[in-house]
């Protein structure tokens, strides 16, 4: 795609004509039409994490106008609110936190009276706007000035030097769980779906993509501002979604088709091998709608972040969010996009209402997710993923509280990122293994594409997935619905009796060599390392004797130099299979891979990886917490707050 940069302002219909010959944007009839599901009442579940009461007014649509100052970091303009409500009612609460509001006002510029509650850690403020009393069907407009402050926690800013071109900076957002509302005035709720539209300005040298219908992707000539020269980028979004869905991100990024309909963003330097690594998303795609239905939302892009992004991927709708770190040079990490692919259908189309039913989202994603990869390459590459997560989950049930176990978790008085652990995705996934084990594939297969079809575009419950299964799949079938143990899956700790482990048999094979090398005190060089796949390293590595807490003298240092110098782990660059490694060099406190681990901790901030290492650093004492104290001080500028948020709690660094 062209980078040149518009010069002139331009009508609306012709850049939609320019949009429509670059083949960057969608026309209205190429979005599929809304079911009759998503203009149907919506029943609010009570979200803790909100203050909003969408029963009394609820926001419908926000229109973002929106200046990006780079030397400021901030975001500053306007959010233009539509919002209904009961007859009579005056009020509407919003979610804001460390916002500046500058004024409130309806869309005649008439002031509205405003107050922004107490602070809370968690959920920030309630801002309470006073209304002229709603009437049956009309939409009020309210018109909110308002600054972001430069620790807005959805927001980071990079410098030039954080980002893989070294010239420009870059700015991108974060909204999951509930920090939207750090950066946009609206009611952060899941359950409060909302269409959306945006103008975003930035300086001229930069490009702004955002997780919508790109209307202008060569950007119109703006004001001069705080960037000097300027450019806005408009955008919209005409399915509702739930607010921690609207991203943005501002950096000098480039496209390349890698497919129709799809296509990757990243940096122009890296741009070559993104496109080589996932040249077959088109191929996911295809797999996926044939699986569950069409797919929704028009275009299916990745946008490849710097290493600061904290988090695998991003489902956000048409441009899923993505860490460099899946960019492994051989698409052994494609699962990663599977996944966030399957986020379309699993979490975009069907949301959990509340973050006590992350399990609605991320639980069937991790089977959609796996159910594409059997699909596009094989049963036994499916079977292997299973495994590693299935590994996952009984690591996670050995350690938490059993109570944060339940599929439905109880999140009172507590972040709703604490509930993101392997319990949603891999319990999640394994009671919907369980229901297609039972009932039949063909069987569940018909459920779940009518699951989807039915609750399209609307929030979910626990209590509503369970009236679905049991009025479309089960359907007063007393055995069936005894041999499911459906409420025990959903409402009770651990595992039920009917739970049955995944079997890999290129993992068993695996198994042998690492009880070769590991327990038998074999050499590395009998590993067949070289043959292997990303999974099957991972589970070799993974390997761990029974009785692992009595201490950590299962491996000699002689061992763990010949498993670092024979498989060349220094020069690993797959980092799942780094990870891996360093978790077991820091059990060991083998001092030879510090000069790995430090690399690794201060290139890239995903969570998956650094709070663990911090986590296991931190528990190794005297020997570990120097190292851990020193490499986070020298990283934590780079991270995201999404990272520093979680690894703050673990690692003490000593202001000066």
């Amino acid at each position: 795609m062209s980078r040149a940069r518009l010069i002139a302002m331009v009508s609306t219909a012709a850049l939609l004509a320019a949009v429509a010959a670059c083949g960057q944007s969608d026309s209205k009839s190429d979005m599929p039409p809304l079911p009759p599901s998503a203009t149907a009442p919506v029943q609010y579940a009570r979200d803790i994490h909100s203050w909003a009461e969408p029963t009394i007014a609820r926001v419908k649509h926000v229109d973002l106008d929106l200046v990006a100052d780079f030397t400021a970091k901030t975001l500053s303009g306007t959010a233009t609110l539509d919002v209904t409500g009961e007859p009579g009612a005056t009020q509407v609460i919003l979610d804001v936190r460390n916002l500046e509001i500058r004024s409130v006002a309806d869309d005649k510029g008439n002031a509205l009276q405003f107050a922004l509650g107490a602070e809370d850690p968690i959920k920030g403020q309630a801002l309470t706007v006073t209304v002229p009393a709603f009437e049956a069907g009309k939409v009020q407009k309210i018109v909110v000035t308002y600054s972001t402050r430069p620790d807005a926690a959805a927001l980071q800013w990079l410098t030039p030097a954080q980002t893989a071109g070294g010239q420009q900076p870059f700015l991108f957002s974060q909204g999951q769980a509930i920090l939207t509302r750090t950066w946009v005035p609206t009611q952060d709720s899941p359950g409060i779906r909302q269409t959306w539209s945006a103008k975003i300005t930035v300086p001229e040298a930069l490009h702004a993509v955002m997780s919508a219908e790109m209307l202008t992707p060569e950007g119109e000539r703006a004001a001069d501002g705080p960037g000097g020269k300027m450019h806005s980028y408009r955008f919209r979004m005409t399915n509702p979604v739930p607010p921690y869905l609207i991203a943005l991100a501002v950096g000098d990024v480039d496209f390349a088709s890698v497919g129709e309909g799809v296509g990757v963003w990243t940096e122009p330097s890296r741009l070559e091998a993104a496109r080589n690594e996932f040249s077959e998303m088109r191929q996911l795609v295809d797999a996926a709608e044939a699986l569950y239905g069409p797919y929704r939302w028009g275009r299916y892009d990745l946008l490849i972040l710097p290493p600061s992004f904290p988090f695998g991927g991003m489902e956000n709708p048409r441009l899923t969010f993505a860490t460099p770190t899946v960019v492994a040079g051989d698409k052994s990490l494609v699962s990663l996009v599977a996944h966030e692919l399957a986020h379309s259908w699993s979490g975009n189309l069907v949301t959990n209402a509340t973050w006590a039913d992350i399990w609605l989202n991320e639980g069937f994603t991790t089977y959609f997710e796996n159910r594409i990869m059997e699909a596009v390459y094989g049963r036994d590459r499916a079977l292997m993923l299973q495994v590693l997560g299935w590994n996952d989950l009984q690591a996670s049930l050995a350690e938490m509280e059993p109570l944060d176990t339940r599929l439905h978790n109880d999140l009172e008085n507590r972040d709703p990122d604490e509930g993101l652990n392997d319990i949603p995705y891999e319990k999640g996934a394994a009671f919907l293994r369980t229901i297609e084990r039972i009932v039949g594939r063909e069987r569940f297969d018909a459920w779940l594409k009518g699951y989807f079809e039915r609750n399209a575009f609307r929030p979910m419950t626990a209590a509503g997935f369970l009236a679905d299964i049991r009025a479309n799949l089960v359907r007063g079938d007393v055995p069936l619905e005894f041999a499911l143990q459906l409420d025990p899956w959903v409402y009770q700790p651990g595992l039920p009796s009917n739970a049955v482990a995944p079997v890999s048999t290129a993992l068993t094979a695996v198994d042998t060599a690492a009880e070769a090398f590991f327990a038998d005190k074999g050499p590395a060089s009998a590993v067949p390392w070289s043959g292997w796949s990303t999974q099957e390293r991972q589970h070799f590595l993974a390997w761990r004797p029974e009785g692992l807490a009595a201490g950590r003298d299962w491996l000699t240092n002689q061992q763990l130099a010949d498993l670092e110098t024979t498989l060349n782990l220094r020069a690993e660059g797959n980092a799942e299979v780094l990870f891996q490694w360093l978790q077991i060099a820091v059990a060991h406190r083998y001092q030879p891979a510090v000069p790995t681990l430090e690399r690794f901790l201060t290139s890239q901030g995903r969570r998956k990886f650094v709070l663990p290492l911090y986590t296991s650093l931190w528990a190794e004492g005297d020997w570990g917490r120097p190292i851990a104290t020193r490499v986070y001080a020298r990283a934590r500028p780079g991270y995201h707050p999404v990272t520093t948020g979680s690894v703050d709690g673990v690692v003490w660094v000593p202001t000066s």
